[in-house]
């Protein structure tokens, strides 16, 4: 590649190679994400970069942190089974019960520190 060329990453492609695998149509994830169909249509047929806000609607739509939407490889998750097990737990909560969580493990590892 020579310095003139940019190695950017593809939003729409991976925006579609993960809702292809969960098999949403644009319409449901559309419907998923809050955001309106025309948005997201806009974006393939301009092939337009979406803002941050809304890639991380899409993710939360698809259960997929920003981390893991902008990270592809498959080597990226080397933790245990059980680490997975909980990311994909925590990924499905709601705002609330992720807050909730979050500050019932700042309790758990401020009293195991101590």
């Amino acid at each position: 590649m020579s310095t003139n060329e940019s190695a950017a990453f593809d939003v729409l492609g991976r925006i579609t190679e993960l809702r292809q695998a969960r098999g949403l149509s644009v319409y449901r994830l559309a419907k998923l994400s809050g955001l309106p169909q025309s948005t997201i249509a806009t974006w393939y047929q301009k092939g337009l970069y979406p803002p941050i806000d809304k890639i991380e609607k899409v993710c939360r739509a698809m259960n997929v942190s920003l981390a893991e939407f902008f990270h592809t490889s498959d080597d990226y998750f080397v933790g245990k089974d059980e680490d997975m097990l909980f990311l994909e737990k925590w990924h499905s909560l709601p705002d609330k019960e992720r807050k909730a969580l979050s500050d019932m493990l700042d309790l758990l590892s401020n009293r195991i520190s101590r």
